[in-house]
């Protein structure tokens, strides 16, 4: 049983093919205590009983390696060392060696196929789980695609480099094959990047609903404001505007200090609802790096015409603009929501 619990231990946790398990020899484990330095890692030295490093033979794609794997699998392997037989050395085909196998009984070494011939099925029905599934047979294989997904996608994941290394591939296009990403991991990527907090603000619009209900909207009266937080815009088409984040105060501009915005706050029959604008580039960057990259903004538009026809040069813009709020690195909570 010793035996049998190493060998199942081993697919499971040492990322290793089944050929290697079966090629592992007598004395793999090592433990790391202080002031033992790791061989061939220039003289580096891990904490005390950190970890349980296992020599790993030649092997498909290499040499002879040192990976570093679970305590769990060093303590099953020592206790079958304890009470394993002594046995004769035994030819191994790929270095032509006579060499002492870890997984020997009997004057017999392991078959390599006796993961997939006995251990699998045998775990299957003590589970109670079909040995079959949707991506086929459950082979020896699956153990070591499936521990390489988890160091990739773990809370400290490997690089792709160190899973290489850990895996003993030639090269990190084989590595990619396992480096698959999790959805929880592409989840957690896809928030991080925050695409959406970076590239869309919120705005408030003001609805006069009786301009839209009395027909003054259909003969081109004013019926929806755009809050700027130092005025209000009432372009219709407000997010085409190239200069909502450094208005030009054009036709369609009302200060928020006028008689007219009074006279518009003053409505009973206004709707206040939340409109989403996409930034671009050279907006995000006004948002994002400060007034360096907003003057730049304004020089750009300079000559560009207003919704209401000339240019921010012809209205004599101040040197200045000021920044839209709902741009202004902040998002309005929508109403019935906490602010963050």
């Amino acid at each position: 049983m010793e035996m049998i619990r190493a060998i199942t231990l081993a697919w499971l946790f040492s990322g290793l093919r089944s050929d290697e398990i079966a090629r592992l020899r007598v004395g793999c484990v090592r433990w790391q205590h202080d002031g033992m330095p790791i061989p061939g890692d220039s003289g580096q030295v891990l904490a005390r009983d950190a970890v349980c490093l296992l020599d790993i033979p030649t092997h498909k794609t290499g040499t002879t390696f040192i990976k570093p794997v679970d305590p769990l699998l060093g303590k099953a392997i020592e206790a079958w060392q304890s009470i394993r037989p002594a046995q004769p050395k035994m030819l191994d085909r790929k270095t032509s060696e006579h060499v002492d196998f870890l997984f020997a009984h009997r004057a017999k070494r392991l078959a390599k196929t006796y993961i997939n011939a006995a251990v699998i099925p045998s775990l299957c029905r003590k589970a109670a789980v079909p040995a079959v599934d949707v991506r086929g047979n459950i082979t020896s294989h699956r153990a070591r695609s499936t521990i390489a997904t988890q160091l990739y996608n773990a809370k400290e994941p490997m690089t792709l480099f160190e899973l290489q290394a850990w895996l003993g591939h030639g090269s990190p296009n084989s590595t990619q094959q396992y480096a698959k990403i999790s959805p929880s991991t592409l989840t957690k990527a896809y928030r991080d990047a925050g695409y959406f907090e970076r590239n869309v603000r919120t705005i408030e619009v003001l609805i006069d609903r009786e301009a839209a209900e009395n027909g003054a909207a259909a003969a081109g009266e004013p019926w929806q404001y755009y809050d700027l937080g130092h005025g209000y815009c009432s372009y219709t088409f407000f997010e085409q505007c190239p200069h909502r984040l450094a208005c030009a105060k054009c036709d369609f501009y009302t200060p928020k200090d006028s008689s007219k915005a009074l006279l518009l706050e003053a409505r009973d029959n206004l709707q206040h609802m939340l409109a989403a604008i996409p930034l671009t580039d050279d907006e995000r960057a006004a948002v994002d790096d400060g007034q360096a990259a907003l003057d730049k903004l304004l020089g750009q538009l300079a000559d560009v015409p207003t919704p209401a026809g000339p240019t921010p040069r012809q209205i004599a813009v101040p040197a200045v603009a000021t920044l839209l709020p709902i741009i202004d690195l902040r998002q309005r909570p929508v109403p019935g929501e906490t602010e963050p």
